[in-house]
């Protein structure tokens, strides 16, 4: 299919599709009308096809682009191959990210970096690519990162996530501005705790259901309540709508335990 036809339907990137909140968004969107490229890292290739498989099955095309998004080269030819293949690039949600729970005092370097190489810089490589491709493109666009209430709250443990999640809402209100011009709005969704495989624990069934590990880990009460995946699908796909033309610089609460 040639890109002139591709570009009638906006495509949209979705990072960490591979499961969780990435799969759900990217599964939403095909819901919508776009068609999609799913992202994960190379090892979660079977997971990708699985995905892309599911997408096709609902009308719309779909293709796999495994990546590492510390990686500039490898972000900056995921987009090329989505263009070259798909026309163009009208949605990036960069959801992709780790959380390693540890102590500062207990936390290495090496585990600091990591945390800030996926969550941050994966952000921001994302949003320079995808912004200068949108741009180039002529016709606005939309970019979504993933931030948490983690990045408005600080949280015993998870000093490097919330460093990295408080980064990614500076990171997309500065690009906001840089947008403006361009008619590409930047905004962040920053979810509470979700039933997630990154928040699921083999501990769980013996600690409570699902998530208690996590709970306990953080010194949250078993009580509190969870979100799942399709909350943060639900924003996205209000986001990416051309009625939110007038929302951007947001990093937008999704946690019924937080309200500033």
């Amino acid at each position: 299919m040639s890109a002139a036809v591709a570009s009638a339907t906006r495509v949209a990137i979705v990072t960490g599709a591979a499961q969780g909140i990435g799969l759900s968004i990217a599964l939403r969107l095909a819901d919508d009308g776009l068609d999609i490229a799913v992202n994960d890292i190379t090892p979660k290739s079977d997971l990708l096809q699985a995905v892309v498989s599911d997408i096709q099955a609902k009308g719309r095309r779909a293709i796999a682009v495994p990546a590492d998004v510390t990686s500039e080269e490898e972000v900056k030819g995921m987009v090329e191959k989505v263009v070259e293949e798909l026309g163009t690039v009208d949605v990036m949600v960069a959801n992709a990210g780790i959380l390693i729970l540890r102590k500062l005092l207990d936390s290495s370097v090496e585990e600091w970096e990591r945390v800030m190489s996926v969550n941050v810089r994966g952000v921001m490589l994302c949003y320079k690519y995808a912004a200068a491709q949108m741009i180039k493109q002529g016709h606005g666009g939309r970019i979504i990162g993933a931030s948490s209430s983690a990045g408005k709250r600080g949280a015993a443990l998870m000093s490097a996530y919330c460093a990295s999640k408080f980064a990614v809402r500076g990171l997309t209100q500065s690009l906001a501005v840089e947008m403006r011009g361009h008619n590409i709005t930047v905004n962040a969704y920053c979810p509470g705790v979700l039933i997630t495989p990154m928040s699921q624990h083999p501990d769980d069934d013996v600690n409570g259901g699902p998530v208690s590990t996590f709970l306990k880990t953080i010194g949250m009460p078993l009580s509190s309540e969870l979100g799942s995946p399709d909350v943060v699908a639900s924003l996205v796909s209000y986001l990416v709508k051309p009625e939110a033309h007038f929302v951007t610089g947001q990093s937008i609460n999704l946690n019924p335990r937080l309200f500033d």
